[in-house]
């Protein structure tokens, strides 16, 4: 481990961190923009209002992560520039969680008031300081002061993180427990930095405060400890009028212990003492004060645990605190984290805990069951979904309390918070606010899957549509049950209802194809793609999701058969949106034709273009093909050459069209406009339609995988009604973003 860890560190570059930069530097003229003389003028704007550095400068996403190493976690004192690796692996996380850039601080000054000092000198060019391994007491005067002096948040992380994190774990611990916050009593194990902030804030969210039983190494703070002079001037707050005794006998009758201590302390003996139900947080590193086996051994009734490790249940990690509560903070322009802050973050994490998991953060998390309970009282920190729900919240916060400097809409917020993480999240938030604008009703066909269960759960929790789940009722609401999950969807039983109806419609459609009135009593009522098909065919739903069960030619032929090309189109096709850091493009055929003419491809990019404008996107199509405007003519070369020339006379066709082209000059700027200015592209494409199905498939994949293009389809066009077809596999996300697209395309009043 040793080695290997020295090895990512050392790896060229060394260490974890760099400066990049986020404007053009290829010009004379972007030099001059950057540096001497164009940097003068935001100087001169800065000069007569120093606010406008948020504007112009990096402050309002800079948090300065300080130290000077003298109680490094699992180290100790090992001293400033010892400590640098833990100060870069935290900026690492910043940037990583939260997209906050860090410099790291590391400070040979033991002395607090001069750490302060320099710190405080430093406010400039911080949007806020985050307080990193410095030890007590020196950090409580540390923190009050720079508090004091700082008009920019300052936070502590040793102290307020596991406050915070382990807060939400007590808000969701006791409501499984069914106590009450008024009426615990609370021991703790540990009177250092991180238990007296810890004890402080759970009475912030209710946690009286002669409830609380601390001990240090020489037993329980006392009133009798404190009057001879035992305590410091922070812990003494917590000094009870009780007996002389040590951490067993604080444990006796317990409803909480907290462990902020040493490994190995607790007994099963000491936990047995408890009282019902207790709840343990043994939140010592690397080991725990009783490991997580023993606590739950030690006795019969539910015993809710929480640990500082990851390879139990309910790690406390205060990963899922301060990036998300800085992003909150910073995007304010807050001068403090307060306490309302604070509590929103633990109460915003407590709730999130109660929601479904995505599909992905439960594959990171090696397939383990996480639903709310004993042992999911926290969310994982690999889980997107808390920037989105913390920061927000933090924000909220910071402007109802007064620490805020600017308003902010908080769901127009929330898109920009997504957008951060990537430009399919924005897309998508186009389309999911168009959905929710008009909600419609999506038959879901495997109503019966627990993914798609989950799906319609998301579907309906965020308006996006009014699912109806296709399968057998029984099933399905005791899937729900299993799950935990509060909905009540539309269910549709095939077997249970009179569908005469939709036997006879099925039996109208492909009567002249081989199907029997016998047969389409069957299928109606044995296969709910054609069940759902017909649905939707005769208007009972808007749109129709399926194939997450089926080989996609197998889930695609129904709808086909039943619901058919719309009255403009003769062709169906398959498109994906793949989107870029800082682009987006539509690729089509990727699915339906294997060998498309002329016809077929004008057809798809006819199509495709009109999907673009769904998502807000002005398409510019190109067809491609190895061969650049008839450098090489063959009948393959012909097929998108023709097609092209028939969009470009079309005077209906109002996006710019070109081919065939090769697919570096159709996204290659100076290739449009300079080898091949006679192009109707000016810029580069975003709609492509490649030759073939083939290569199609082959090209979408080689951008996912090898361009890093997050893929969001495939999406069906060309249909009379919105039909999309799922793919094997695909998670609770991609249904419920196709979910969205199809209440999008449902409102359309083409369909």
């Amino acid at each position: 481990m040793d080695e290997d860890a020295l090895e990512y560190h050392r790896t060229a570059p060394p260490g974890k961190i760099e400066i990049s930069t986020t404007k053009p530097t290829n010009t004379q003229r972007d030099l001059s923009f950057a540096y001497s003389p164009g940097v003068a003028a935001p100087c001169r704007e800065i000069d007569a209002d120093a606010g406008e550095a948020y504007q112009y400068t990096t402050k309002g996403n800079l948090v300065g992560v300080v130290s000077n190493g003298s109680a490094v976690l699992g180290l100790g004192d090992i001293g400033a520039q010892a400590s640098k690796p833990v100060m870069e692996g935290k900026g690492v996380l910043f940037k990583r969680f939260a997209d906050i850039d860090v410099f790291d601080i590391e400070l040979d000054l033991d002395d607090p008031d001069a750490f302060v000092d320099s710190v405080a000198a430093m406010e400039p060019t911080f949007g806020g300081i985050n307080l990193e391994d410095i030890a007590a007491p020196d950090c409580f005067t540390i923190e009050e002061q720079l508090r004091e002096r700082l008009s920019i948040p300052v936070f502590h992380d040793d102290q307020h993180g596991t406050a915070i994190i382990s807060g939400a774990a007590l808000l969701n611990a006791v409501e499984i427990s069914g106590k009450d916050l008024a009426d615990l009593e609370v021991t703790f194990a540990g009177a250092g930095a991180a238990a007296l902030a810890t004890a402080r804030f759970y009475v912030s969210l209710g946690v009286k405060r002669e409830n609380i039983t601390m001990c240090d190494i020489d037993g329980i703070l006392t009133t009798q400890r404190a009057e001879s002079g035992d305590l410091n001037e922070y812990n003494r707050e917590f000094a009870r009028d009780l007996p002389e005794g040590d951490l067993a006998d604080a444990m006796e009758g317990a409803d909480v212990f907290v462990g902020l201590s040493a490994g190995g302390i607790v007994s099963q003996e000491m936990v047995r003492s408890m009282a019902a139900d207790p709840i343990i947080f043994a939140m010592a590193n690397p080991d725990p004060e009783i490991g997580y086996e023993a606590a739950k051994d030690a006795r019969d009734d539910t015993v809710i645990m929480a640990t500082g490790r990851s390879d139990y249940p309910n790690q406390v990690n205060n990963v899922l605190g301060f990036p998300f509560i800085f992003r909150g903070a910073l995007d304010v322009r807050a001068t403090e984290i307060n306490e309302e802050m604070k509590v929103a973050a633990a109460s915003a994490l407590a709730d999130l805990a109660k929601q479904d998991v995505p599909d992905s953060v439960v594959k990171a998390y090696g397939d383990q069951p996480l639903q709310f309970g004993p042992d999911y009282i926290i969310p994982k920190p690999l889980d997107a979904r808390v920037l989105f729900e913390v920061a927000p919240a933090v924000a909220r916060a910071a402007i109802d309390s007064g620490a805020a400097r600017v308003d902010i809409d908080i769901d127009e917020y929330v898109e920009r918070l997504e957008a951060r993480l990537g430009k399919s999240r924005e897309m998508m938030r186009v389309v999911l606010n168009k959905a929710k604008s008009d909600p419609k009703r999506i038959a879901l066909a495997e109503g019966t899957d627990e993914t798609i269960v989950r799906a319609a759960s998301q579907i309906v929790e965020r308006g996006i549509a009014e699912p109806v789940l296709i399968g057998d009722e029984d099933d399905i609401r005791g899937t729900i049950a299993n799950l935990g999950l509060e909905f009540e969807p539309d269910v549709v039983d095939p077997e249970s209802g009179d569908y005469e109806g939709y036997a006879d419609h099925l039996y109208e459609r492909r009567k002249r194809n081989g199907v029997t009135r016998r047969e389409a009593a069957s299928m109606i009522r044995d296969d709910t793609n054609y069940f759902g098909s017909v649905m939707v065919d005769r208007g009972d739903a808007d749109a129709l999701l399926t194939g997450l069960t089926n080989h996609y030619p197998s889930a695609l032929r129904p709808p086909l058969q039943v619901v058919g090309t719309a009255d403009d189109a003769d062709y169906a096709a398959g498109v994906y949106m793949l989107t870029f850091k800082n682009s987006v493009i539509f690729v089509a055929d990727a699915t339906v034709n294997q060998a498309p003419d002329e016809d077929v491809l004008e057809e798809v990019t006819r199509h495709t273009a009109e999907l673009a404008r769904r998502f807000d996107v002005e398409p510019r199509a190109a067809l491609l093909s190895y061969s650049d405007f008839g450098s090489v003519d063959n009948e393959g070369t012909r097929k998108p050459r023709e097609a092209a020339r028939r969009l470009r006379e079309d005077p209906a066709v109002d996006f710019p069209v070109d081919g065939e082209m090769q697919a570096d000059t159709a996204v290659v700027e100076e290739m449009l406009t300079g080898t091949y200015d006679f192009t109707d592209l000016e810029k580069p494409a975003n709609v492509l339609v490649f030759p073939n199905l083939e290569a199609g498939n082959i090209g979408y994949k080689l951008l996912q995988r090898l361009g890093g293009a997050d893929a969001i389809g495939p999406m069906l066009v060309g249909m009379d009604e919105p039909v999309h077809v799922l793919q094997r596999g695909d998670e609770v996300k991609d249904i419920v973003n196709l979910a969205a697209v199809a209440t999008v395309d449902a409102q359309d009043e083409a369909y």
